[in-house]
Order: structure tokens, then sequence, then C-alpha cells
């Protein structure tokens, strides 16, 4: 890549890896199983796809196994749409106890993580699944990374990327910003109003959950393929065994 910069220090999340509810909340959720279990209350296969990817590239992980119907913590503070039908009527002390609990921890520490390599670019790798059919429409996308096309760097690497990808996957439909917007309210989009497009760069990647397996998990070849193509991109070598 033509950054012009002289290394990498890779932050990997995942906001909806699980869809656990904390036991004072239970209440809330007593005959919702079938929407906790829908790709409505988690992204079945990041987390483990999370922890693959961060020890393929040495990075830090930070993860979250609590329902997104509790919060939603890839929306902003103030989005609508951080509480889902089941805790949107609390009372607003309710509501501010739940940001304050699980939301603001984890924006704070993916924040400091990615303020704190000052001499580096943090590349920040949110892991994210979609619905294989959404209000009736299919959705082709094998895996996708999403990103913001007007970031230069951004553009870049995810172009790049994507490219080593379809490369690796010949048999697979790899896309960009598809199904979803990179520049779309959420985390990386939080993150980069505070920090410049030289020093962070922002790439969700979304697979699709028809890949899923019976355990939740995806299989290697997910991860083996983002690995190993992002490494190549970067230019950097597999971390030691």
């Amino acid at each position: 890549m033509t950054r012009g910069l002289t290394g990498w220090s890779v932050l990997v999340t995942a906001e909806h890896g699980g869809n656990e509810v904390p036991s004072d909340y239970r209440e809330l959720f007593v005959g919702h199983r079938a929407l906790l279990d829908s790709h409505r209350g988690w992204d079945p296969g990041t987390l483990d796809l999370a922890r693959s990817l961060a020890e393929k590239l040495g990075a830090t992980l930070f993860g979250s196994t609590v329902t997104r119907l509790l919060v939603d913590l890839n929306r902003s503070a103030h989005n609508p749409r951080v509480f889902s039908e089941i805790t949107r009527s609390l009372p607003r002390v309710e509501r501010v106890a739940l940001l304050e609990r699980f939301h603001r921890p984890h924006w704070d520490q993916v924040r400091a993580a990615a303020s704190r390599a000052t001499k580096l670019v943090t590349l920040h790798l949110g892991v994210h699944s979609f619905a294989p059919v959404l209000n009736g429409q299919v959705r082709t996308p094998d895996i996708a990374l999403l990103y913001d096309p007007t970031r230069p760097l951004e553009l870049e690497l995810a172009t790049l990327w994507s490219h080593g990808l379809a490369e690796a996957l010949p048999d697979r439909v790899v896309r960009r910003n598809n199904p979803y917007r990179g520049a779309a309210d959420g985390l990386t989009t939080a993150l980069r109003r505070r920090l410049a497009g030289t020093r962070y760069l922002g790439i969700e990647i979304e697979v699709n959950q028809r890949h899923v397996r019976a355990d939740g998990t995806f299989p290697t070849w997910v991860s083996e393929a983002l690995g190993s193509t992002l490494t190549k991109v970067l230019g950097i070598a597999e971390p030691p065994g």
C-alpha cells in the first residue's frame, strides 16, 4: 500500500457476539426465546471468528456476549435503535443504566485502545454477520467489507483486501458496502469523527449467516481467508505460534 506510514496496530471487536441476558433482566425476555435466538438477538459466529482473527493478527480483542436486544453496542447512545422493542419503553433512568453498564464501557475501551497507538496506524476490524434473507430479499454476498469511501486509506485497504479475498475464494461472493453502508451509524463511524483518517481505519467484516455451522461457528475457511489475505495486504508477518 502507498500509505507512507510505518506500522499497524490491529484491534478486533465483536459487538454482537452472544445472546445472553443478565439475570436481573431476564423477566423482560420471558416468552422471547425465539427472538433472542434469531439474528435480531445476536450475530452468530462472530465472537469465535473475532478471536481467531485476533490470534492470527496478534491483535487486541474486545467482545460482548450480551444480547443486542438489551442494548446495541454498535449504535450510538443517542440513536433510537440503540434500544430494542424490549427495552425502548423502560423508564429513562433504567435505559441510562443500561448504557452506563454495557454500552459506555465497551465504547470507552475501544476508543482508548484505538487512540493509544500514537506512532502506528490503528486498523479496527468490527466483526459481524448478517441474515441470508431479510424482508423476503435474498442477500447474495458470502463476505462483505464495510468502510467509509470518503476516507482514502479505508478505500484503498478495503479495495485491495476485497480483491485478495475474491482471488482466494473464487467460488464465493465478496462485496464492499453491501448489504450495509460502511458509513452508517455505529462504533467505527463514531471513532472516525474523533480520529484522523491517517491514524484510524475502521473496517467492518460481514459474513453471511448461511455459513454458520450447527455449533454456532463459521467454518475455518472464513477465518483463514480473512486472516491470510489481510496479512498480505498489510505486509506483516504471521505472529509466531
